[in-house]
């Protein structure tokens, strides 16, 4: 990689879930984990801790040596498919009660360029037609087109509830023909040694709910489709972040929760558990998005954050606030009316 600024690279940016997510993508295709961590100085402990981080120089690392054992040029794209709106943690956005499918494209290429920032993303749309272009802010040389194809496919998998007629340019070759990769993504269009890398798509046109329709019910629509076949785990991790987003508080507890799904908590920390999680690391998750959110956006007291996300003071909210981001909720909020 052509970097010039070494310490860059080794700042904690990247959330360990996605290390994690992406260890068992390769894992599924016979990858050994092992293999893959050699060198990386990433460990089973990191990747299982939700709160740990991991910097360009470990996920590059590993990226490189994932990259030439994969023994199909799409399976990039096939991972980056996988990671769906609760993957990235957004369902943090739906506290900001937007309803507009606009803004829904809009707040996917903040959240990315903040919570992933591998590459870097220019939004600008033409009528109903948006367009993301992806940026190499780092020089990521040979492995930008495995990072680019993750995007894409992840871009296409959040976007397609309220979207269609995708477009898909790379700005490298492809030895794959064209209906190869329109089977990994039916109806779309495929692009190769195009002038940069860019995914176009169409706004579908509005639902009955036009007025009324937020990040929750598209999430909902989405578990719901018929081709959605998910196991109960991760229904019962879906349901999970619903329950958590609608009620972070005091009430938010591993008791309450198994009971309004009519489940045991043992069955419930199994379920989690068999989806790669825990209840402590979603509700932390769903807790820090809306904390930035209030912190950023509003004028809510911390002690009202603190409450409505249900710590007993505003103490233990600053002690855990800086447990997940590094920073105290006081910082976020100066540095946040510095910029406006």
């Amino acid at each position: 990689m052509d970097i010039s600024n070494s310490m860059a690279l080794q700042v904690p940016l990247i959330s360990a879930r996605y290390a994690r997510r992406f260890m068992e993508f390769m894992e599924r295709r016979g990858v050994k984990r092992a293999v893959l961590l050699s060198d990386t100085s990433i460990t089973d402990s990191m990747l299982n801790d939700p709160d740990a981080s991991i910097s360009m120089q470990q996920i590059t690392s590993a990226l490189q040596k994932a990259d030439w054992l994969m023994n199909d040029e799409r399976a990039a794209f096939q991972f980056g498919q996988q990671l769906d709106l609760p993957s990235h943690g957004l369902l943090g956005f739906a506290v900001l009660g937007q309803d507009n499918p606009r803004q829904l494209i809009s707040m996917i290429v903040q959240y990315l360029r903040v919570g992933l920032p591998l590459m870097d993303m220019e939004l600008h749309s033409t009528g109903s037609t948006f367009h993301i272009r992806l940026l190499d802010t780092w020089g990521l040389g040979e492995l930008a087109p495995c990072v680019t194809k993750m995007y894409m496919g992840s871009i296409h998998r959040v976007s397609a509830e309220v979207c269609d007629h995708f477009n898909f340019q790379f700005a490298f070759s492809s030895n794959r023909d064209t209906s190869s990769w329109q089977s990994l993504a039916p109806d779309c269009e495929f692009h190769f040694d195009a002038p940069y890398n860019q995914i176009s798509m169409a706004l579908k046109g509005q639902p009955t709910q036009k007025d009324t329709v937020s990040l929750r019910f598209l999430l909902a629509r989405s578990r719901n489709a018929k081709k959605e076949k998910a196991g109960l785990a991760d229904e019962t991790l879906m349901q999970v972040r619903d329950m958590v987003m609608s009620q972070p508080g005091r009430s938010c507890t591993t008791a309450n929760i198994a009971r309004r799904l009519d489940i045991s908590t043992r069955t419930l920390r199994q379920h989690l558990a068999s989806a790669g999680t825990s209840f402590r690391e979603v509700r932390n998750e769903i807790r820090e998005n809306f904390a930035t959110l209030y912190l950023n956006d509003t004028n809510v007291p911390l002690e009202s954050i603190a409450e409505k996300l249900g710590f007993s003071d505003q103490a233990s909210f600053t002690k855990a606030y800086r447990a997940w981001t590094g920073k105290t909720p006081g910082d976020v909020r100066k540095q946040s009316r510095k910029t406006t």
